[in-house]
């Protein structure tokens, strides 16, 4: 197996690598690094990589992509040393895949790429590789909220999924009071399982309403961050400790910094 990368900088990562990965010559910590210990690291770059975009930081980006590389680089080298593939292997897979994947564009089928035919040729994927359930191939170590998300979308390829909101609405209800009922009984083990089923059918019903439920949590996450910080710099302005306050002290900052945010963008 040869690497010829056509890239003079992808070369020069790919020698950088190697050279932290050699075993006499090499950094002590890259060497003694594996695909389970370098993991956490590559999740983390990825993540890295959507705050950056979130932030609309065209310059961390750039950075960040380079360290998101830098895994896909380190996986590739670790695989090469141990015979398995290489990084040009990597990119030929994903490659292949993506002319695969478009036979509009690279092959000689016509018409448009539909959500379904996506779908489709993806499960055509997963059968030649020995999938057999619908639910196979949806990777374990998805964020919880986006793993539901595709395990409901792939449910519902085969038909079940409810006709329409009326029964994932009953069924919140009913598993916020089996939620309650665990919580009064004191089961720590029966609230956990429970919680999760709210949450869970909480997820179909945002993703009815064709909301990808990550993406929604991140952004309600990004405006209670930004209100918060805003009614702890109030109070300050005001030479009040903010944690001081009584629940309806502090809602009364809530509301005037909704009241703010009302003024700069009235569509709110």
């Amino acid at each position: 197996m040869t690497q010829n990368p056509e890239s003079p900088q992808i070369e020069r990562l790919l020698k950088i690598m190697a050279r932290l990965r050699d075993p006499v010559h090499g950094c002590e910590w890259d060497t003694a690094q594996n695909f389970g210990t370098i993991a956490p690291y590559t999740i983390e770059e990825a993540y890295e990589v959507a705050d950056a975009i979130e932030r609309d930081d065209m310059q961390d980006l750039k950075s960040e992509l380079g360290d998101l590389l830098l895994q896909v680089v380190f996986h590739a080298q670790m695989a090469a040393e141990a015979g398995h593939f290489t990084f040009e292997d990597v990119a030929r897979s994903i490659s292949d895949k993506m002319e695969s994947r478009h036979p509009h564009i690279f092959g000689s089928e016509d018409g448009t790429m539909t959500h379904e035919r996506w779908e489709d040729i993806k499960a055509k994927e997963r059968a030649q590789t020995g999938d057999v359930s619908a639910l196979d191939g949806v990777a374990k170590a998805l964020p919880a909220l986006m793993r539901s998300d595709k395990l409901q979308k792939r449910a519902a390829r085969v038909g079940f999924e409810w006709h329409d909101l009326k029964g994932p609405l009953a069924k919140l209800e009913e598993e916020l009071e089996e939620l309650d009922a665990a919580n009064v009984a004191a089961n720590d083990d029966e609230k956990l399982m429970e919680a999760g089923d709210v949450l869970f059918v909480a997820v179909n019903i945002v993703r009815r309403y064709g909301v990808d439920p990550e993406q929604a949590l991140r952004a309600s996450n990004s405006k209670f961050e930004s209100r918060f910080h805003a009614m702890e710099a109030l109070a300050k302005a005001d030479g009040t400790d903010f944690a001081t306050l009584s629940l309806d002290q502090q809602e009364a900052y809530w509301q005037r910094v909704k009241a703010q945010e009302k003024a700069k963008n009235p569509e709110l």
